[in-house]
Order: structure tokens, then sequence, then C-alpha cells
């Protein structure tokens, strides 16, 4: 990962799935424009079930052919797979990639001062698609608002 002071896209992160395009000219019109719309979109989750002083617990369910908006990961951060299932991920690099899980598939993700990753997530499998995320409030970025 990037390590330098500056704001910097994590185009180094090693991200899971198979890379289906590097190209952010493949991408339909309103695709590019949520990622603008939502550069510093802090809800990387679609319900927030809790939060203290420490952390904060995201529920994420995407239906079959549903899409979860571009969002900003800032804050350290794991996710857990709670159901098997099927996702096409674009991030801000211009990567698509699409992903298989499998249920208590975990991911941890960390991040250096000023660093990000820019996704969004797209159910392209036939079942529901159920994540849990906790992103940790003590992490070197500040949280976004929500």
């Amino acid at each position: 990962m990037n390590n330098s002071s500056s704001a910097a896209y994590l185009s180094d992160l090693p991200l899971a799935g198979e890379l289906v395009s590097s190209d952010r000219a493949e991408w339909p019109s309103e695709i590019e424009a949520d990622f603008v719309a939502n550069a510093m979109n802090g809800n990387v989750g679609t319900r927030l079930l809790s939060e203290s002083d420490h952390v904060r617990v995201w529920e994420i369910r995407v239906a079959p052919g549903d899409r979860v908006p571009a969002h900003r990961h800032v804050l350290d951060y794991f996710w857990t797979a709670v159901v098997p299932g099927r996702s096409r991920q674009r991030t801000f690099d211009g990567t698509t990639r699409e992903v298989s899980y499998v249920a208590g598939e975990t991911r941890h993700y960390t991040f250096a001062e000023g660093e990000y990753l820019l996704h969004d997530l797209e159910n392209v499998g036939e079942t529901e698609l159920i994540f849990t995320t906790v992103e940790f409030l003590d992490s070197k970025n500040a949280p976004l608002s929500l």
C-alpha cells in the first residue's frame, strides 16, 4: 500500500476477484456520475447497526441486480460475508472485478494517513448478498461524516 502522508488512492490494494476491466472509459455514464457525486460518501453499508466511541458496525444487503452506490473507506475495517454470493465492484482507479464469496469469508483493510478506497458494489449473483462491516474509529484518518 501507498504509505505517503498525502491523500492517496489505494491503487495497490490487494483486491480479490477476477479482473473484468481496467478501463474506466467502459463504465456507463450513470456509474461515472455516481462516483463523482459520492466521492466523499462515508456510508459504507446499507444500514448502520451500531456505533460506539471505537467502532461502527454496518450491515450490507444487496438484492440480485441491485447496487450499493460508490462510497469511500478511510478507516481501518473488515467485512465478513454472511452468505455466499457474487458481486461486481468498480474502484476509482477504473478497475472492475467480479468476486465470489463464501459464508464466513472475512477480509481486513488498513489505511495509512491520507489513504482511501472508493468503490461500489453490485450484486451479479442470484441470491441476496449480505455482509457485516466493522470500521475502527481510532484509525489514522478521521471518520467521514455520515
